[in-house]
């Protein structure tokens, strides 16, 4: 066992070798695979795989990190801490369930400080059918110039604009407008893409060559950025379905902390688009499926959005002086990881409740 505050890390190069030294101890094998780019240090990328338990159980929990990035922090660490907990392994074998492990779904931008893949597209806004007209966002195309001005910081101009358009439409419109996912504007916020990227495609390889025979499949996918810090929201991520809304909400959900949904309008996050949960249905139609993102916060949601207004601008202004470029990727970390031992127990502790539930959900 180590403890909570050793399972996390500062940078992705030193997260992914306490990964894959933790699935050694585990006596687990991992499955890499490479990105084709480096990381901000010349490391190698991976969305490294790991399954601890039968290949051909009928009950599969996968337990994801770094959809988003920079959230890889968090996520890398609850991974971490997991396959060193002996408790929780002996809990879900003696279940019958295999827990399928996925470290770093978006290595790049882990490894970078980014939200985004490397082709600047939030994974989680990616998932549509690309044969099909693209979504518009109207809302975010009044704001897109706003959102990304020609300097940095913003002028008080700027920052006056956006000011207005809070006050005349309310902070829920400003977070849906930018934040629920954009086709149109492949430099700005929140884009969806224009094709699957990388990560997409390998994640669902993943799922198919791992999760295809399963009868029912859980999924816990670790995020930060949204709500109180360190309250881990459980957030129903699958389709608008009632049947398996109500099943998360019996599995995770309690009276005085129900499952929230993006459908129903009561979870912080605005309805969203494209999410990487609907490759479950597609690649493996076979298995009853029930999700859920856990959701920890951390600052405000205008202190996070403004960290992701600074880093697109940064990665559209690389000439931009060192020492703003510093200060734009550490208030980049600040907003999705709260470096503390707190937070960090914070997270442990909800995480694994919330894998224990799924495996008394999975076996129910």
């Amino acid at each position: 066992m180590i403890g909570v505050a050793e399972a996390f890390s500062p940078r992705y190069a030193q997260a992914r070798q306490k990964f894959l030294q933790a699935c050694v101890n585990a006596g687990l094998t991992v499955e890499p695979h490479a990105h084709p780019l480096k990381g901000r240090e010349g490391e190698e990328l991976s969305m490294d795989v790991a399954l601890d338990g039968d290949a051909d159980a009928e009950r599969m929990l996968v337990v994801t990190s770094a959809c988003h990035g920079v959230e890889g922090h968090c996520g890398s660490g609850v991974q971490v801490f997991a396959l060193h907990d002996a408790e929780w392994r002996e809990k879900a074998k003696a279940q019958g369930v295999s827990v399928l492990y996925v470290h770093a779904l978006n290595p790049h931008g882990f490894s970078h400080g980014r939200r985004v893949t490397h082709e600047n597209v939030d994974l989680n806004r990616n998932f549509i059918d690309f044969s099909k007209p693209v979504p518009v966002n109207e809302a975010y195309a009044g704001l897109h110039a706003l959102l990304l001005p020609d300097t940095w910081p913003p002028t008080p101009e700027n920052q006056a604009a956006v000011a207005k358009w809070i006050d005349k439409h309310g902070t829920t419109a400003y977070q849906a407008a930018v934040t629920s996912g954009q086709y149109q504007f492949d430099d700005g916020l929140f884009f969806g893409g224009n094709a699957p990227t990388w990560s997409n495609k390998t994640i669902r390889g993943v799922l198919r060559r791992h999760a295809g025979c399963a009868k029912r499949i859980a999924w816990i996918d670790l995020h930060t950025g949204l709500g109180p810090n360190g309250l881990g929201e459980r957030i129903y991520a699958g389709r608008d379905d009632k049947a398996a809304y109500a099943r998360a909400n019996a599995w995770w959900g309690s009276p005085a902390a129900p499952v929230t949904s993006i459908y129903d309008g009561s979870s912080t996050s605005a309805l969203l688009r494209g999410l990487m949960w609907d490759s479950v249905y597609e690649e493996c139609p076979q298995a009853e499926y029930t999700g859920i993102a856990l959701e920890y916060g951390t600052l405000p949601i205008l202190e996070v959005t403004g960290a992701l207004r600074a880093d697109h601008w940064l990665h559209k202004h690389p000439e931009a002086p060192a020492d703003l470029a510093d200060g734009i990727r550490a208030r980049m970390v600040e907003a999705f990881y709260t470096d503390t031992d707190a937070w960090r127990g914070q997270i442990v502790s909800q995480a694994r409740q919330a894998m224990f539930q799924a495996v008394d959900g999975l076996t129910a």
